[in-house]
């Protein structure tokens, strides 16, 4: 699983599912940059783990849905670790649960610039030092909530079904230059942004809801990185424009 003399990007990586995936690359060898909005203690917290194991990280923040941000971005990271040949569309936010009709137009936009405008601009910021590389991976961090696309979720998926056209689109573009793209789609997941979902849904606590999950327990952070590790590795050799659901069959 060696990625040993690559640079990984995994935006919104400062906790939860990002937090994971960084350090998983960085496990397999990897250097990485860690982007955060807000959370700048945090992610140097995480690129403070990562340095432990050997590797080097550097924390850089940027709101995704800033397309001028995401350009500066790419080049902090290409001049501190060198060019970026793995990167990660992690970063997302939640909706709030209203119907379309009751769906403020600014939520629209804010939730969308994220999922749907976010992945677009760190793609189109990095693929030109991703394409010096010899190889490259883009992983779009989806949701099974595109599977059933329920009521009172209109922003959430419209924008996660936008980042998976995305993925799909550029693993058709950028295959000739050596460039794998795929989708990752977790289920509820034992994060911040889970914990407060399963709250509102009338769960005091995640776990609470281990009973009923698949194989006995809600899906952790690392399940989903570990994805995301096979098929950023050189074991992957022709799984591209595909997306893996992680939802254990439930």
């Amino acid at each position: 699983m060696s990625l040993a003399g690559r640079v990984a990007l995994v935006t919104g990586a400062s906790r939860g599912i990002g937090r994971a995936i960084a350090l998983a690359l960085a496990e397999d060898g990897a250097d990485v940059a860690v982007n955060y909005r807000r959370e700048a203690e945090e992610a140097e917290k995480v690129a403070a783990e990562i340095r432990a194991m050997g590797r080097r990280a550097f924390t850089v923040g940027a709101s995704v849905d800033d397309y001028d941000a995401c350009v500066t971005m790419a080049k902090l990271v290409e001049d501190a670790l060198e060019p970026v040949s793995i990167l990660v569309n992690n970063a997302g936010i939640a909706s709030r649960g209203q119907s379309v009709a009751d769906t403020d137009p600014a939520e629209m936009q804010r939730v969308m610039g994220v999922h749907a405008l976010g992945p677009f601009y760190a793609s189109k910021a990095i693929l030109p030092q991703m394409r010096t590389q010899p190889r490259g991976d883009i992983i779009v961090i989806s949701s099974i909530a595109t599977l059933h696309h329920a009521a009172r979720g209109a922003p959430y998926n419209m924008g996660k079904a936008a980042g998976e056209a995305l993925a799909l689109t550029l693993a058709k573009e950028e295959r000739e230059n050596g460039i794998f793209v795929n989708i990752v789609a977790p289920p509820l997941t034992d994060t911040d942004m889970g914990q407060r979902l399963a709250k509102a849904r009338g769960t005091a606590a995640i776990h609470d809801l281990d009973k009923t999950a698949p194989f006995g327990h809600v899906c952790a952070p690392e399940e989903i990185a570990a994805v995301v590790r096979f098929l950023v590795s050189p074991q992957n050799t022709y799984v591209s424009g595909e997306k893996i659901s992680v939802h254990g069959g439930g």
